[in-house]
């Protein structure tokens, strides 16, 4: 089985989360994406993060309609920090052929990973970039040898939406229509998520 992991902190998932595994899967021929709801997000110290039971029912309702596409608790059910290597490592054990779905964004923060090498000796890269856009490997070659054999290229609209601008969004009292799901809206609404309301 070939398989996609898209992993975040879907804090709250969104419109561009749906297009990049859309791509990914279309492009490498996938026949399913997993979404994995980050725990304790390394990357996102610095700011707090809704609870993962809320960000998972968050990620279910986006994803209900996609028959492709399922949610893993893989990451909440163990402690400390969440970092790719692990979870990659733990998913690849139930064999088959496995692809970690980023954007060019985060490939270029690749050195600062979590043991980057063991995530490459698991998993190849479905790398997200935008149409016009060439993959600029130099520096991340240098820092992570290899790395350019275990990626692919997927190419994706540019979509201008992320999750710090829809908290923002939300917090303000603005329409978050067609950049998350009704489902997602209404989580949102009934917690009061964000400081919206």
């Amino acid at each position: 089985m070939r398989t996609g992991v898209v992993g975040g902190t879907f804090d709250p998932p969104h419109l561009a989360h749906l297009v990049l595994a859309a791509a990914a899967r279309r492009a490498l021929a996938l026949d399913r994406v997993m979404f994995v709801v980050a725990a304790d997000p390394w990357l996102k110290a610095e700011r707090a993060v809704s609870p993962a039971v809320t960000r998972l029912r968050m990620l279910r309702g986006a994803i209900a309609p996609l028959v492709w596409a399922e949610a893993s608790t893989v990451e909440l059910e163990r402690s400390g920090p969440s970092y790719a290597s692990d979870t990659m490592t733990a998913l690849a054990q139930g064999g088959g052929e496995w692809w970690f779905v980023l954007g060019a964004d985060a490939l270029a923060d690749l050195p600062r990973w979590h043991e980057p090498q063991r995530l490459l000796a698991v998993a190849r890269l479905a790398v997200a970039q935008r149409p016009d856009a060439a993959l600029a490997l130099g520096e991340l070659a240098r820092a992570v040898p290899g790395v350019e054999a275990r990626l692919d290229p997927v190419t994706m609209p540019s979509l201008w939406v992320s999750s710090t601008e829809l908290r923002a969004r939300a917090r303000a009292g603005r329409s978050l229509d067609v950049l998350v799901s009704q489902t997602v809206q209404a989580v949102i609404a009934e917690l009061g998520l964000y400081g919206g309301g």
